[in-house]
């Protein structure tokens, strides 16, 4: 069943629609059709979006919480076992990225956003499976690879948002898009010691109805759009554009960090300051992990804001920038035993790291609406670069656990890698200068970079 979007019918855009509800007419750069009927409409489908990827983030990094607290004589595994269960979803996640973010242009975002979250079933399937029946480690860790599901779902869910906003709207909406999902890290941080206190099976199955009014809810009230609708071919043409992979780059230093550092912090806050304030909600331990994926989630929707406002490239250099500041503290707190510190310098890294992620995703559909004439290619190929960036980005979150437990394992410390980290964040910084900052590079685009907030 089809629907028809016009400026003078809005009831259209809420009228409820048969299985295959479909908008036919979809116009968010036209102010009036915008401010009558798709305001309202995208507003919708953003926030049932929001509901789904949280989720979705929830159950990616469920591990990084029951990896702390499962006991070691039961599951006696070694410090780089822990750090490979926390670690290998975040890798299966970036690959899933992929083909959820060209599944949206192939079913539509609600009927893809019902699917996605129904397989994250199969991921709090294999978490209770392995904490009950306690099987062979190598299971166990296939079970945690399965958490990977959950990954897939933030790139679907941004290439599906991108579309129904108009440009100037999009820094913003993909900043609370991202956030509402990001955010479920730390949810899942603070609420799951608490559930799990009770056995550690209840982490999972503490999702199971969640996921269930997710996937109704989607179909209730979320809509798919025939302008999002592309052939594969169109979409791949995305990977012959040098900005692409710049900006793949880019994300694999802000979004990667985010990842790497939510997934790791528990365990590195554990080993490295065992004595760290802890709250006890009856018999559950609640450390301060949650809050360094809170305070970055929090900042999402404001670099995304600002780079509306000041341009996306400002605002990235600026991350990087304390991003590097960040790694320094960390470093520093290592080798002095400053607790303070090594929260506040982690606090700052998770802070910057999540603006960053809103700006680099605010660059994205700027940079190919200044590259393109035609509106719908750019906005085509930038939904396709949000979900290749966000695969490329999402390797990041594999990589910095490991670097992390590489580094306590060879020199019974951290501070190692976080000196590599600081060095990648200016190299970062270098290439955003580079690309879009320079004066050469300003003046021969200013007018449309003027115009798209790049």
């Amino acid at each position: 069943m089809s629907t028809t979007l016009t400026p003078t019918v809005a009831a259209a855009a809420t009228a409820p629609a048969g299985k295959g509800r479909w908008l036919t007419h979809w116009e968010p750069e036209n102010e009036e059709f915008w401010a009558t009927t798709g305001r309202r409409v995208a507003r919708r489908n953003l926030a049932f979006s929001i509901f789904a990827e949280h989720l979705g983030f929830s159950v990616w990094t469920i591990w990084s919480v029951v990896v702390v607290a499962l006991p070691q004589a039961l599951f006696p595994y070694t410090v780089d076992q822990r750090f490979w269960l926390v670690a290998l979803p975040n890798l299966i996640g970036a690959l899933m990225r992929l083909p959820y973010t060209f599944a949206v242009t192939r079913f539509g975002g609600r009927t893809w956003t019902m699917i996605s979250a129904l397989l994250l079933l199969i991921p709090l399937a294999g978490l209770m499976y392995a904490v009950t029946a306690r099987p062979a480690y190598w299971v166990v860790l296939a079970c945690a690879a399965l958490a990977g599901f959950g990954g897939g779902n933030f790139a679907s869910s941004m290439t599906n948002i991108s579309f129904f906003y108009p440009e100037r709207k999009k820094g913003a909406a993909l900043g609370l898009n991202a956030a509402g999902g990001n955010i479920g890290i730390s949810t899942m941080q603070l609420f799951v010691p608490v559930v799990i206190a009770a056995g550690l099976v209840y982490g999972g199955l503490m999702w199971v109805p969640l996921v269930l009014a997710a996937a109704v809810g989607a179909y209730l009230f979320m809509n798919n759009l025939s302008v999002a609708k592309a052939p594969f071919r169109a979409q791949f043409a995305t990977v012959k554009r040098p900005h692409t992979w710049v900006m793949s780059f880019l994300y694999i230093g802000t979004f990667g960090s985010f990842l790497g550092y939510s997934a790791a912090f528990p365990l590195v806050l554990k080993l490295q300051f065992p004595d760290a304030p802890t709250a006890h909600w009856g018999a559950a331990t609640i450390t301060l992990a949650f809050t360094g994926p809170l305070v970055g989630s929090l900042a999402r929707p404001f670099g995304g804001w600002l780079s509306d406002r000041i341009g996306g490239a400002r605002v990235t250099a600026a991350c990087f920038t304390l991003m590097a500041l960040g790694s320094y503290g960390v470093v520093t707190a290592a080798g002095a035993k400053n607790m303070g510190l090594f929260l506040a310098s982690f606090w700052l890294l998770f802070t910057a790291a999540g603006a960053g992620n809103g700006s680099t995703y605010r660059m994205i559909p700027a940079i190919f609406a200044a590259k393109s004439p035609d509106l719908t290619v750019a906005k085509r190929e930038s939904a396709a670069t949000l979900g290749i960036a966000g695969a490329i980005g999402a390797l990041g979150g594999f990589y910095l656990p490991r670097a992390i437990s590489d580094s306590y394992t060879a020199t019974g410390g951290i501070s190692t890698a976080f000196t590599w980290f600081g060095v990648m964040y200016g190299t970062c910084l270098v290439v955003t200068w580079w690309c879009y900052l320079r004066r050469r590079v300003l003046i021969s685009q200013m007018p449309s970079l003027a115009h798209a907030s790049i």
